[in-house]
This record gives structure tokens, sequence and C-alpha cells, in this order.
């Protein structure tokens, strides 16, 4: 059974058994895993905060040829949204996280997708204003699946907003200067392509609009 080590984006993670936890990680060269966190339920020596949605981590893992889970030997945090003090950044590390997850095909190598990933990720530890940054992750991720939606329909602030999104990194996003009212606009047009790309909402936008109306 090989032992792999490699640059990681933990996605999610759900229980299984009394001590144990599947993970699901994207990663930069072998594309997204699923494994199993051995009593990462009742240890955190192994693993600590590295298992948290959005952590950049080094992760060590087993896999066995037409084995669907691998084993998880341990993971090592690099980057945490934990370090985030801003409530709503550490929702949002929730949102980015899951779509990842949805776009992402299990074991297909997407680099951009990972650089996606990981720069949204720099941006919001680095405080950049969050309703930009998640605006301009909507839109990277649409254009990396093919998604070009017709944005005729939107006003002239939102077209520039989403042209320059084009020339800039995230956690530059900021400098495009755009209205809280165009940012609203993107996102109501982001999550509709969204959601029928998914046939359904993200579970983490009823998260996000609990804590807006907080």
């Amino acid at each position: 059974m090989p032992l792999f080590t490699a640059e990681a984006l933990v996605l999610r993670t759900y229980k299984l058994g009394e001590a144990d936890r599947i993970v699901v990680f994207l990663t930069r060269d072998r594309g997204k895993k699923r494994g199993v966190a051995n009593n990462a339920r009742k240890s955190r020596k192994r693993f600590g905060a590295a298992l948290e949605p959005l952590t950049e981590v080094r992760v060590s893992y087993f896999e066995k040829e037409q084995r669907e889970l691998v084993t998880v030997n341990y993971a090592e945090p690099v980057r945490s949204p934990l370090s985030s003090s801003s409530p709503e950044a550490l929702g949002y590390s929730h949102y980015f996280a899951e779509l990842i997850d949805e776009w992402a095909a299990d074991a297909d190598v997407d680099e951009r997708l990972y650089r996606l990933g990981t720069s949204a990720l720099e941006a919001l530890v680095g405080g950049t204003q969050i309703d930009a940054l998640a605006r301009y992750f909507e839109c990277w991720l649409l254009r990396l699946q093919g998604v070009s939606p017709d944005a005729e329909s939107l006003s002239p602030g939102a077209r520039t907003f989403l042209d320059g999104v084009r020339k800039v990194a995230p956690r530059d996003v900021e400098s495009l200067g755009a209205s809280v009212r165009v940012l609203r606009e993107i996102e109501l047009f982001h999550r509709k392509l969204i959601s029928m790309h998914l046939e359904r909402e993200p579970r983490s936008v009823r998260v996000l609009n609990e804590m807006r109306r907080s």
C-alpha cells in the first residue's frame, strides 16, 4: 500500500463510527480524495484543527488500488481560516469549500481549481473584503467550469467588476471599487447560476443568510 504526501485543501469531514472521520480533500497533483482519519474525533494529536473546511494542509495518506477510501496518516495545517477573527470569514470558508467539493471530480487533477481555493484562502486570512472576494471566487469558479453567462442584463457597474476580476488577484479585488449594491446584484446573478448547476442551493448559503440577518 503506497504512501503519498501532498499539498491539499480540506473540503469537508463527517463522522464515521464513534471515533473516526471521513475527510474529503483536494490535492494539487492527484485530484480529490476521500479518506478515513482514524481516531480523529477522540485524539487531536495527529490532526488538531487541520480538518476544518478550507484549511490548507500537508497531508500524508495510504492508498490501495481499487479502494474508494484512502487512509489519512496525518494532516499538518499550513494555512487555516481559523486564523481570521471574523465570523463572516469563517462562514465563507465553508461556502468556498462546499463549492470546490461540488465542482471537483474524484481523482481528477485540476490545478487551476486548487489554485483558486488556496488564493481565496490567502485573501480571506489576509482580511480582504469578504463580499468582493466571494463574488471574485464565484466568477472564477464558473469560468473554470466553462460557464460563460450572458452579463448584458447586469448594470454597467456589475459588468465592469466582472471584467476587472480577470485582471487582479483575489487579495486585490477591493481595488475594483464595487459598491455594496453592485456586489449584491452580482451575488444574486451568481447564486442563480450556481443553483442551476447544482440543481439546488448550496447548503452553506442558509448559514450565510442567517449571519447576514444577525
